[in-house]
């Protein structure tokens, strides 16, 4: 953090493309209070780690697991209520059908690769997994290959982190794992099935009954910033806002709404769900998450 002149703050800030603030990133929507150093790496995960662990960063995205873990081990940062980055996630496991169908309850006993247990995809699929189709997840063993952004965090008893360089796609599409988390990542092999039957009808009537769209990313300042230079977060939070509207409507249809109130119910379901997959050490209230400057951005 720095300061240019007696105005303008500096502050370096991971944040990735997307079509949500590319008027942030391009200079449309500009501060007089605030320049963001845009200085993160172009994958915006890669910075949550050093974010937490060396306050590389005094703004930007985080995923919201890592933003609750980051309130139960007392590090110093305050979230504002501007998802950066949300979607369904009935689409994010699968399987390879060679190897025999599955149904969600059928991962019981098996081995199911994520990326990491704390990842927020990983969350969310397997909360959908227990609250809608019943899975026990503690019969599950979950297969990792990185750790927990947060450097006090361990794993439950019943994850393995597998051998260094394992590929978790290559690992489910031979066989050698059920099923896996993966997202994006998921291999374009025509073997690859969903666990979850027609996820995007499933997707669909999920919002029709929760009226929620899971939070992967919120944008979070320092709390020195917060709270020595208020006026600077509610200018950040005007130019997120403002960078939203010229989005396309394309790049809104599944991004969670700006604004505390707007997002508690789904705010709600995140802490509920990390508490119950032993993600975090206790629930929080979501009032919690915010500071009287960031809880009170409308």
């Amino acid at each position: 953090m720095s300061t240019a002149d007696t105005r303008v703050l500096t502050l370096k800030t991971n944040l990735a493309d997307s079509p949500v603030v590319a008027a942030m990133k391009d200079g449309r929507i500009t501060s007089d209070l605030v320049q963001l150093d845009f200085c993160g790496p172009k994958t915006a995960h890669d910075g949550f780690k050093p974010m937490i662990r060396n306050n590389d960063f005094d703004a930007g995205e985080l995923a919201i697991v890592t933003y609750l873990q980051a309130k139960a081990f007392g590090k110093p940062f305050v979230m504002l209520p501007a998802p950066v980055v949300g979607r369904f996630q009935h689409h994010c496991i699968g399987f390879n059908k060679e190897f025999g169908h599955l149904n969600p309850k059928d991962i019981e006993g098996k081995k199911v690769g994520v990326r990491s247990y704390a990842q927020t995809t990983g969350l969310w699929v397997r909360g959908i997994l227990q609250h809608e189709h019943g899975v026990d997840l503690d019969k599950v063993t979950w297969m990792t290959i990185d750790d927990s952004h947060l450097a006090e965090y361990q794993d439950p008893p019943n994850c393995q982190r597998l051998p260094k360089g394992s590929s978790i796609p290559q690992m489910m599409l031979d066989g050698e794992l059920a099923a896996a988390i993966l997202g994006n990542d998921m291999p374009k092999d025509p073997r690859v099935q969903t666990l979850i039957p027609e996820p995007i009808a499933a997707a669909k009537a999920w919002y029709e009954r929760e009226h929620v769209v899971p939070i992967n990313h919120v944008f979070v300042v320092h709390q020195d910033i917060s709270r020595k230079h208020p006026e600077v977060v509610r200018d950040i939070y005007r130019m997120i806002k403002e960078s939203r509207a010229l989005a396309p409507e394309s790049a809104l249809a599944t991004l969670p709404p700006l604004g505390l109130e707007a997002n508690r119910k789904g705010l709600e379901m995140a802490i509920d769900w990390s508490y119950e997959q032993k993600i975090i050490p206790r629930k929080f209230s979501v009032d919690e998450l915010f500071d009287d400057v960031t809880g009170s951005l409308d």
